[in-house]
């Protein structure tokens, strides 16, 4: 545990994408007590401004919030109280309540399709590799089926026979569809490792072949297994709001792409009400730049030659050094003066 501490806190990339997805999670747990709005009640005026627009209105009615945010349109409310952090929508929900509810439900689909994905990816590909035969042959054939299949218009034709397909729903479906790719990684990373000389002196020695897969073959693809699963995370969440967004979720959960999907419906760009898109494009956004960070730190994390902060150490004194050789070797010898010059 310390050493993984230790890792963490000297990579930056994973240290950020780390905090970033604690946040997101921690909102999600403790959402209760960090909103004071029910996120599916009417709780205000529609489309009331955010509470920093009408407190920043009010102490400077001629600057530029006043100006260009809050341009007193006739549809657009601005609350004196400013109870609601992020703004109601046009139902008079607040955002701010939703936007964190909504990170239940996304997290949730994510991580449980992601573990899905990850799950079946990695005994799926890693058969394949080690058995080969006929079992690598049907097991190819199936990833080979899934990997023509095209993903997206499976998911929305399988969401529209369901119909308004819930969290759940929507997670055992995304974790079905996607787990081909990276089983075809996990399967060509499993026959080069199979061909490994500690794996052939294992087999001598009589080891079963589950005790191989499992403590000679699988802690040499810890970083293609994470990998896999936090792409297969990113993937789900982006997955689900593209699906509720199209209207093919269950409209009485809350999610962000539920809050996208009233934000087009209820035409709240049209009539000025910036803030119910920004903000849950806002947190997708954020949470696919946590994921993707702490992507890139996973194969540095896991294998130790790869780190790139001890690389670039490296290739650092290995310049210093030339830098420092350099005078000394542009500097030409002064030729001996000869005997009998005058």
């Amino acid at each position: 545990m310390k050493g993984l501490i230790k890792l963490l806190s000297s990579n930056t990339k994973a240290l950020i994408g780390l905090v970033i997805i604690t946040v997101f999670i921690l909102g999600a747990i403790f959402a209760p007590v960090i909103t004071q709005h029910s996120p599916s009640k009417k709780t205000g005026n529609p489309h009331e401004y955010p509470a920093f627009v009408v407190k920043a209105a009010q102490s400077s009615p001629d600057g530029w919030v006043a100006t260009n945010l809050a341009d007193s349109k006739r549809t657009l409310r601005m609350s004196k109280k400013a109870e609601h952090v992020l703004g109601t929508t046009r139902m008079g929900r607040d955002v701010w309540s939703q936007v964190v509810y909504g990170a239940r439900t996304s997290l949730a689909v994510g991580f449980g399709a992601g573990l899905m994905v990850c799950f079946l990816a990695t005994v799926i590909g890693v058969s394949a590799g080690y058995f080969g035969g006929r079992v690598d042959d049907i097991l190819s054939a199936a990833m080979n089926i899934m990997l023509v299949i095209p993903q997206l218009p499976l998911l929305f034709v399988i969401a529209a026979f369901i119909g308004e397909a819930g969290p759940v729903t929507i997670a055992i479906v995304i974790g079905i569809t996607s787990w081909a790719w990276g089983a075809r990684v996990v399967r060509a990373q499993t026959l080069s490792i199979r061909e490994k000389e500690f794996i052939k002196a294992a087999e001598v020695l009589g080891e079963s072949p589950i005790r191989i897969i499992f403590v000679e073959i699988l802690p040499n693809l810890i970083s293609i297994v994470g990998a896999s699963f936090i792409g297969s995370v990113m993937l789900a969440i982006m997955t689900e709001a593209t699906l509720s967004f199209l209207g093919l979720g269950d409209p009485n959960t809350i999610s962000w792409g539920i809050m996208l999907y009233n934000v087009q419906t209820s035409s709240s760009m049209l009539v000025g009400a910036w803030w119910e898109l920004l903000v849950p494009c806002l947190a997708l956004t954020f949470i696919a730049v946590g994921l993707a960070l702490l992507n890139f730190a996973v194969d540095e994390i896991a294998n130790p030659q790869l780190r790139s902060h001890k690389g670039m150490r490296r290739w650092k004194n290995l310049a210093n050094k030339q830098k420092e050789q350099a005078p000394a070797m542009t500097e030409a010898p002064q030729p001996a003066l000869q005997g009998g010059e005058k």
